[in-house]
């Protein structure tokens, strides 16, 4: 007799579609930094962007990214949010927390909460549902930050989405909220 997948085993991997006009960099590869010089480079083609601007654009892409990398994170993806000759990404950062036996949700909500209530962001911090399964969401008026609890309670995979011009209301967030929700557990 044949079964199915074990859902409470950890996933081997997971799925998550991202729009095609977004610029993906695997921080798991050693080639990561050029490909977000070549993103940088990408966005200038054709625009009178300084060699500043430029230069600016990809080291905070660069310091971004190896802070992410420090702290688990899988992929980056960039896409850029204006036509006007700026550099001003809205990103996503994919990282894992591999936590064996990581607290549930609601105890990460309480937690944040209780980090939020000393630290006075203004952040809004929920527990939501979402098909691959129960996730804290923590925003405030530029970033979501999904913290999606992975079966086999082995962790937790975090997409934290930056949307630093326009922040994370309307259309912004319909498009953060649809790409969390198509988050699939591979097993």
């Amino acid at each position: 007799m044949t079964t199915g997948p074990d859902v409470s085993a950890p996933p081997k991997d997971y799925r998550l579609l991202v729009p095609r006009d977004w610029f993906r960099v695997d921080l798991g590869q050693d080639r990561w930094r050029r490909q977000l010089k070549t993103f940088v480079d990408l966005q200038a083609e054709g625009k009178n962007v300084p060699a500043e601007a430029k230069q600016e654009a990809w080291a905070g892409l660069r310091n971004t990214a190896e802070s992410a990398v420090a702290g688990g994170a899988l992929e980056f993806f960039l896409r850029p949010e204006l036509d006007d000759g700026s550099i001003m990404p809205v990103s996503l950062i994919v990282s894992l927390l591999p936590r064996p036996g990581s607290p549930s949700p609601k105890d990460l909500l309480a937690s944040f909460e209780e980090v939020e209530h000393r630290n006075g962001r203004g952040a809004e911090v929920s527990i939501v549902s979402l098909p691959a399964g129960e996730t804290v969401r923590i925003r405030t008026r530029t970033t979501l930050d999904l913290y999606v609890h992975m079966p086999g309670t082995a962790g937790y995979l975090v997409l934290g989405f930056v949307v630093p011009l326009t922040g994370v209301v309307g259309p912004m967030e319909r498009l953060c909220t649809s790409i969390a929700g198509s988050l699939r557990w591979i097993r």
